[in-house]
């Protein structure tokens, strides 16, 4: 049955004090567990920052609140604290919600909770269909949701995200009831509650995350990339815009490979024949310009990998270690599949390469718990998993030859 307007109208984006004191009061005298949701304008907007947050409770209907009169929301954060908070795909949402002082103390994540009870897909709109028999459109998910004022589409479309999510939980709780994962997925919950809001860490030289970067060779030429990336970063955090709508990915690598001298040349590269980006065409070529006169001492040295190599280098530096991940991915394959359980949620395959290329000085339980612990895996996590894996690493290496 498709879910075309929510059951109470959609309600009007709060953006003022008087009108937030009101719904503060609403969802404090509600009951149950919160639904909430936040709007991003990913590939809109330089910050990750919400533009319109929704929430819906029992006895006090939808709220849309709109953030940016209203960036201080810690007032309805202290009327919700006791309740259990509802999210689809909580990693997402919590730092932007963290931003505007809106803090879980306890979460339920129906995405997580429908990976870790086996369900194929997992997206809102296809587990609403499955297990409550309503279709929800998502047509509007990529929007640019800084627009102002919000269609009324939109706002229809972001108050029905959380029109269900409440009863999508209670299903959910029950099938994960039903196998037995219930203090699986509640273990789960109390790491993202932990950890979730945290921004992502900031990458020691995130210029080299360009997209097609590994065609571009030689140091003065990465400079180049360097110098470009550093340029349009600055741009696109003024103006707070996506730095791909600034200049592309694409027109950097080309730039850096052919390292134009002149406006003309330059803007004969593909990504530059835009109209705002030829209006910065002296910026771009003063930034190739700073690479240009870069000391060769100065110039990007290989970067320096943390933690283990990519698994297709194992065979060739380590063939033991090798023979360890393959054994340990196998533990882990099985498993997931005795307990119907996607791999990556039964255990991050981060975890497994580093426990299988360094493993404890004594392999024992209890040492490969601690190591996977530090790693950050869960309890239940390792009581499925540690006695096969300390199996799998002091397995006898198979001979040579």
């Amino acid at each position: 049955m498709p879910l075309t307007a929510p059951r109470d109208g959609t309600p009007r984006p709060v953006a003022d004090p008087s009108d937030l004191d009101e719904v503060v009061a609403r969802f404090a005298a509600g009951t149950g567990p919160v639904a909430l949701d936040a709007e991003r304008a990913s590939g809109y907007r330089y910050s990750q920052r919400a533009y319109l947050v929704q929430l819906r409770r029992e006895g006090a209907g939808t709220a849309l609140i709109d953030p940016l009169p209203l960036p201080d929301l810690s007032a309805l954060d202290a009327a919700i604290a006791g309740a259990e908070w509802v999210l689809h795909a909580a990693s997402q949402d919590l730092a932007c919600l963290a931003e505007v002082g809106l803090r879980p103390r306890r979460l339920f994540d129906t995405e997580l909770a429908a990976r870790l009870a086996g369900f194929e897909r997992v997206g809102l709109a296809a587990l609403t269909e499955q297990l409550l028999g309503y279709t929800l459109e998502k047509h509007h998910s990529a929007a640019d949701w800084s627009t102002r004022p919000l269609p009324e589409s939109w706002l229809t479309y972001a108050a029905l995200d959380v029109e269900m999510l409440v009863d999508l939980r209670d299903a959910l709780d029950e099938e994960l009831t039903r196998q037995g994962k219930s203090e699986w997925a509640a273990e789960e919950f109390a790491a993202l509650v932990r950890t979730g809001a945290r921004p992502p860490r900031a990458r020691a030289e995130p210029w080299r995350r360009t997209s097609g970067i590994h065609r571009v060779r030689g140091a003065r030429a990465q400079a180049r990339v360097r110098s470009l990336w550093y340029a349009r970063d600055q741009i696109a955090a003024r103006r707070d815009a996506a730095p791909g709508r600034v200049l592309p990915d694409s027109a950097i690598v080309a730039a850096a490979e052919l390292d134009p001298k002149d406006e003309k040349t330059l803007l004969t590269l593909p990504g530059f024949g835009g109209r705002s980006v030829r209006r910065l065409a002296r910026t771009w070529l003063a930034a190739l310009d700073d690479a240009r006169q870069l000391p060769e001492d100065a110039l990007p040295a290989s970067p320096v990998v943390e933690g283990p190599p990519p698994p297709h280098r194992w065979a060739e530096r380590d063939p033991v270690a090798a023979g360890r991940l393959a054994r340990c991915r196998e533990v882990v394959v099985r498993v997931a599949g005795e307990h119907r359980l996607p791999p990556e949620n039964l255990i991050s395959p981060d975890s497994i390469r580093r426990l299988a290329w360094q493993p404890p000085d004594e392999v024992s339980e209890e040492t490969v718990a601690e190591t996977l612990r530090s790693f950050g895996a869960r309890e239940w996590q390792l009581r499925l998993l540690v006695p096969a894996l300390t199996e799998a690493l002091t397995a006898p290496a198979p001979p040579i030859g």
